[in-house]
C-alpha cells in the first residue's frame, strides 16, 4: 500500500490536514475562544492602522475658491488626524463632484500624512435668468452658482427663457457673432425652446430663425453696417423667415408716417390718440 502514490499522499497530506481542521474546529466550538480571537484580530488591525506611517495629519487644497475650500473640508468624513484607512478617497471624490462649482478633483494621500486635493472649478460663462432666479452657467450649460442680481456679475452676458441652459453653445456663438453691436446687447431670450430673440438697448429686438440663427444675425449686422439700420427708429427686425425679413418701425417713425398721411398719431399703448374737442 505504501508503494501506492495516492495512499502516500493521503497519509502525508490528507491525514495531517484533517487533524488540524478537527483540532481548530473543536477549539473554535467554544464561544468564549471565538470572541477572544475576534477581539485579538480587531486589536491587531487597529494597531496596524493607527501606526504613525498611516496617519493623515493635514489637508491641502489647491485651485479652490474660499467657498469650495470650506465645503470640501466640511465633507471630510473624519476629523484629522485620522488613519488613511478611514478615508475612502473614491467615495469622497464622488461626493465633492456633487458640488456645482467643481468640474474635477484629484485626491491622493502624499507621504508625510498629507491629504492633497487639486480642484478644477467651472468657469462662469453666462447668466441664465429663469423663473426661480438667476444662475451662473459654464460654457457647457452646467450650473455653477446662483446670484441675487445681474449686477453681481455684470461682465457675463445674459440669457433667459425655458431651455436656454440646454443650448449655451449656440448662445455663446451668437454673442461672439454680435461683436460689432456687443456694447448694445442686453441679452438673448429663448422663445418656445426653439429659437432666439436678440435684445438690444433703446428697446430694439432682432428675432432670429430656429435654424441658421448665427448666419441671420451676421446678415443683420452687415445690413446695419451698410445702411445704419439699427441706428434708425426701428423697434423690431424680424428674421424668422430669412427669405422675407420684416422691419417694424418705432413709434415716432410710425407717427411721422401717419401724420404725413393725415392720420391721427398713436400713443405709447399703440392706440390712436383722439383729437381733443375745443371748449
Amino acid at each position: 500500500m505504501w508503494l501506492t502514490p495516492l495512499y502516500r499522499r493521503l497519509v502525508r497530506v490528507g491525514l495531517p490536514a484533517f487533524l488540524i481542521a478537527m483540532t481548530a474546529g473543536l477549539w473554535l466550538a467554544d464561544e468564549g475562544r471565538r470572541a477572544a480571537l475576534s477581539e485579538g484580530l480587531a486589536g491587531l488591525v487597529e494597531r496596524v492602522q493607527n501606526r504613525e506611517a498611516f496617519q493623515v495629519t493635514m489637508m491641502t487644497i489647491e485651485g479652490a475658491s474660499p467657498a469650495v475650500d470650506k465645503a470640501l473640508r466640511g465633507m471630510l468624513p473624519v476629523d484629522l488626524p485620522a488613519s488613511s484607512f478611514d478615508i475612502d478617497l473614491a467615495a469622497l471624490r464622488l461626493q465633492v463632484l456633487q458640488l456645482d462649482a467643481v468640474e474635477s478633483i484629484d485626491l491622493r494621500i502624499k507621504p508625510g500624512g498629507i491629504l492633497s486635493a487639486t480642484v478644477t472649478e467651472r468657469q462662469p460663462a453666462l447668466l441664465w435668468r429663469h423663473a426661480r432666479g438667476i444662475d451662473m452657467l459654464d460654457k457647457s450649460g452646467h450650473r455653477v452658482a446662483s446670484v441675487t442680481s445681474r449686477d453681481v456679475r455684470p461682465n457675463l452676458p445674459l440669457i433667459a427663457g425655458d431651455g436656454a441652459d440646454l443650448v449655451t453653445q449656440e448662445a455663446l456663438a451668437l454673442i461672439d457673432a454680435a461683436g460689432p453691436i456687443l456694447p448694445r446687447l442686453r441679452g438673448l431670450v429663448r422663445k418656445g425652446e426653439r429659437r432666439w430673440d436678440v435684445i438690444l438697448d433703446k428697446g430694439q429686438m432682432i428675432m432670429l430663425p430656429a435654424e441658421g440663427a448665427v448666419t441671420a444675425l451676421e446678415a443683420a449686422i452687415a445690413l446695419d453696417h451698410a445702411q445704419d439700420m439699427l441706428g434708425r427708429d426701428i423697434s423690431v427686425v424680424d428674421l424668422r423667415d430669412p427669405s422675407r425679413p420684416i422691419v417694424r418701425l418705432g413709434l415716432d417713425a410710425r407717427n411721422t408716417l401717419r401724420t404725413a398721411r393725415g392720420m391721427l398719431p398713436l400713443g405709447p399703448d399703440g392706440k390712436v390718440i383722439e383729437e381733443r374737442k375745443g371748449g
